[in-house]
Parts: structure tokens; C-alpha cells; sequence
């Protein structure tokens, strides 16, 4: 059973965390100082801790260092959240970051999460990421509508999960349709900010003649057709968050201003001299690689360092593997619940989504879903009612296979082969890793094409005329 050490003055904080703890299967030990949770670590070394930052006897910080076993997760609770304590905590190897006053549902999740991490541990299997974040977006990012487990958004949980419960100011980049927004929406909702206001304000979509006043608001009277005083983004999203999506499309006059705002809090409404101040915690998006857009003189350096306090990469759905077919039969399930049907997803359908590239991302996996919903006569989506037009997009820049429609995804599964084959110079591991089978698997479908004399074309080399090539073994039997 694991052990869990609470650290932290306030008799009824530890009581509260003991309940919880022993709900979700912890042993518990309590301290009120640094002195006393030295002493219980010396007795019984805890698989987690929850410690507050600001003890009778110094800083939670401390404790890292009398924290000896690999493994072990420290995760830090605070009333007073700055980003640079969060920062810091998160340097020194803190798991998490906890605001004050807490909230049940995060402390459970954690535990979860950490429970996960010491049965596998106890397993003598290494607590990987996968575990952790699995255990994460389960119960806590997965409630906000973020879908997928491959490697790239398990990484992008646990960097929300850090990060939410702190105000440090978040960079999400990505390309346009990978959710950005969404990712947004649920750090708020794992927020002390919960509460209050997410306004959400695409940059490039206001006309910059009137972005100024959208952001800061105006007084009456202050330009033709202010008729009335007008509050701004700013203001509305006071105790709340705000989300400036795509940032590199605003203004560089109103990028100054902005970088005022994030470093003071303090802004002035368009037509007045009067500083107003807003409680705000902003978090901001771009689709272009912001070091390029700095380099172009779309984005200010200095407002660039401001924002890029915490980044997220959001990967494309291209480099998201099965998640395809999850978000395509999570948007399914949603039609049916909506229209009262069963419609399902015939397997060439779901195979040929998982090799088309998606260059529209989540967006574009969205639309075909609904238009394959349409479109469909009985509960089977069949591909040839709505095909997915392939592109296969190979790891160096310019490789690209075009697949007609029309084209049997047998044809279309040999080609993509036959590419990767050549891409990799011959070295069939390489091509078996990248198009995620085995090497055993890549052998019997080049001996099938040679049995049946279908070669490569342009010069490449069959299964039966390599098979000993770069060190390979040969085909297996």
C-alpha cells in the first residue's frame, strides 16, 4: 500500500488530505515542520508528499533534499502562487504545483496518478510517462474534452497538469485545428480561475483600427461612434483568464502596450489618462514558430520572453498515431447520442484516416466525420460512400506519395512501403519504425510482393534481393 507524507501547519488541511488519501488506498503520516517531516521520512520512507511551501521552521522547499528515493513525488501546495515560486518548485523536481484553497478533485487525481506510479514501481516496471499521464488525463485534463493517448499528448497532459494550477503565463503553439484553444480552456478549468470568466480573442480577427479599444475598452466620446463607455477584454476577464489566440497577427504599437499590461497589470482605456488594473492570467497562442515570427518583425522579442513563460507544443494529428480513429469515434459517438443512431465505422474507413496526413489537423478530422455521418445510408460508413483522399507525408521535407482515390488499400499500404523503403536508403528497421510495425511484419509483406512480382518501381529493390542488407537478419520463416 502506498505511504503518503502531508506536511503543513493547518491542523484541518491535514485532515481533510488524510480522508481523501485513505479514500484513494494511501497509508498516511502528518507533520506540521520541516523538523517533524524529516523525522517521519527518517521512520517511513512516503512514495508521495504533499508539502506546503511556507512552514514555521523555513520553506516546504527544503525538503527536496531530505527526499532521498528515486521516485518519490513531491507535490507542493501553496496559498501565495507567483510564477517564479512555481518555477522554482517545478526546478527543484516538484510532481506538481497546488493552489490554495485546494480543490478535492485535483488532490484526488493526483493521488491517483501517483498510486499509478507505485504499482509499477512495486511491478519492477519503470514509472514511465505513459503511466503518469494516462492516470492524469483520465481524471483530471481528459474531463475537458482533450482526446488521445500516444506519446506526443501525454506529454502535452503532464505539462498542463504542472502547469494549471499556478499563474504562470502559457505559450501554446501549434498548427491551426491541433486544439490549442481547447488546451487553454481546460488549464482555466484546472485553475484557481475556474470560477470566473475564459474569454477567448483571436487577434487576426479584429480589425486593428478597433483592436485597441476591444482590449482595453473606451470611454464616450473618445473616437466617432464611441456612443457609450465601453469595458475591454481586460476588464471582463477580470479574476479570470484570457486566451490571445494567435498573437503574432496583433499589432506591434498594441504588442507595447500588451507587454505594460502583463508586466504591471495596470492599462488605460482608449480616451482617458486613468490607470485601471485587472486581475488577469493570460494565456496565448500561435500557429507560426514564434522565434521565426520574432525574427520577421511580427512579434517583439521582449513580448515574446513575457509570453513564453511556460510553452506547449501541441503536436499535429499526423504525429498522433491511433489518436485518429479515438477523436474520429468520439466525434461519431457524439452524432449518434445527438440524433438517437448507431452508425459505426466500417475497418478500411478507420485504417485509411489513420494514413491520410490531416494537413486541416482536428478541424479537418472533424468535418469528414460529420460528412461521412451524412452520408452514410445505414449504420456502416463505408469508404467508398465518403473516401479519405491519402497524402502520406515521409520524414524528410519534399518526400510526398500521392494515392488516387479510388486506389484498394492494399495498393495504397504497398506504396506507402515501397516510399519509406527508398526514404530509408534500404535499411528496412529503420523503415519498420517508422511506419510502426514490426520487422518481422515489413519482411512478410516485401516477400508477399515479390511472390506475386509485384516490384518496386523506380529501381527499388525487392524483400528477397535485400534480405541481408545493413546487417538485417533475413526473413523469418
Amino acid at each position: 500500500m502506498p505511504h503518503l507524507l502531508i506536511v503543513d501547519d493547518d491542523a484541518s488541511i491535514c485532515e481533510t488530505l488524510s480522508d481523501i488519501a485513505a479514500d484513494e488506498g494511501f497509508t498516511c503520516a502528518v507533520a506540521g515542520t520541516l523538523r517533524d517531516a524529516c523525522l517521519q521520512i527518517g521512520w517511513q520512507q512516503p512514495h508521495a508528499v504533499l508539502v506546503d511551501l511556507t512552514l514555521p521552521d523555513g520553506s516546504g522547499m527544503e525538503l527536496f533534499n531530505e527526499v532521498g528515493a528515486a521516485g518519490t513525488q513531491v507535490i507542493v501546495m501553496t496559498g501565495d502562487a507567483t510564477v517564479d515560486t512555481a518555477v522554482k518548485a517545478l526546478r527543484h523536481g516538484a510532481t506538481d504545483y497546488l493552489v490554495k484553497p485546494l480543490s478535492a478533485y485535483q488532490v484526488r487525481a493526483l493521488l491517483r496518478r501517483a498510486a499509478q506510479q507505485c504499482s509499477a514501481v512495486s511491478e519492477r516496471a519503470p514509472a514511465t510517462l505513459t503511466t503518469a499521464a494516462v492516470a492524469s488525463a483520465t481524471a483530471a485534463v481528459g474531463a475537458g474534452g482533450l482526446v488521445g493517448t500516444s506519446p506526443a499528448m501525454l506529454q502535452v497532459y503532464e505539462q498542463i497538469n504542472k502547469v494549471a494550477p499556478t499563474e504562470a503565463t502559457v505559450l501554446l503553439i501549434g498548427e491551426s485545428g491541433t486544439g490549442k484553444e481547447l488546451a487553454a480552456q481546460t488549464i482555466h478549468r484546472l485553475s484557481a480561475r475556474a470560477r470566473h470568466n475564459f474569454i477567448a480573442v483571436n487577434c487576426g480577427a479584429i480589425s486593428p483600427h478597433l483592436i485597441e479599444s476591444e482590449m482595453f475598452g473606451h470611454e464616450r466620446g473618445s473616437f466617432t461612434g464611441a456612443e457609450r463607455q465601453h469595458k475591454g477584454y481586460f476588464e471582463r476577464a477580470d479574476g479570470g483568464t484570457l486566451f490571445l489566440d494567435e498573437i503574432t497577427e496583433m499589432p506591434l504599437e498594441l504588442q507595447v502596450k500588451l507587454l505594460r499590461v502583463l508586466e504591471s497589470g495596470g492599462f488605460m482605456r482608449v480616451g482617458t489618462n486613468r490607470e485601471l488594473r485587472s486581475d488577469v492570467r493570460v494565456l496565448a497562442a500561435t500557429n507560426r514558430n514564434p522565434e521565426e515570427a520574432v525574427a520577421e518583425g511580427k512579434l517583439r522579442a521582449d513580448l515574446y520572453h513575457r509570453l513564453n513563460v511556460f510553452p506547449i507544443e501541441l503536436p499535429p494529428l499526423r504525429e498522433r498515431g491511433d489518436d485518429v480513429q479515438a477523436i474520429a469515434q468520439m466525434l461519431l459517438d457524439l452524432l449518434n447520442r445527438e440524433h438517437g443512431t448507431q452508425r459505426r465505422f466500417a475497418p478500411e474507413v478507420l485504417e485509411s484516416m489513420r494514413l491520410h496526413t490531416w494537413p486541416g489537423n482536428v478541424r479537418e478530422l472533424r468535418n469528414f466525420v460529420q460528412r461521412a455521418y451524412i452520408m452514410s445510408d445505414d449504420d456502416i460508413i463505408r469508404e467508398t460512400q465518403v473516401p479519405v483522399a491519402m497524402e502520406v507525408v515521409h520524414s524528410a521535407p519534399g518526400t510526398v506519395v500521392s494515392v488516387p482515390v479510388g486506389m484498394s488499400l492494399a495498393d495504397a499500404d504497398r506504396e506507402l512501403i515501397f516510399a519509406t523503403l527508398e526514404q530509408c536508403a534500404g535499411v528496412k528497421k529503420h523503415a519498420a519504425e517508422i511506419l510502426g510495425i514490426s520487422l518481422k511484419t515489413l519482411y512478410n509483406r516485401l516477400e508477399e510482393y515479390a511472390a506475386r512480382g509485384e516490384y518496386p518501381p523506380r529501381g527499388r529493390s525487392t524483400a528477397a534481393e535485400n534480405a541481408g542488407d545493413a546487417g538485417e537478419p533475413p526473413a523469418p520463416a
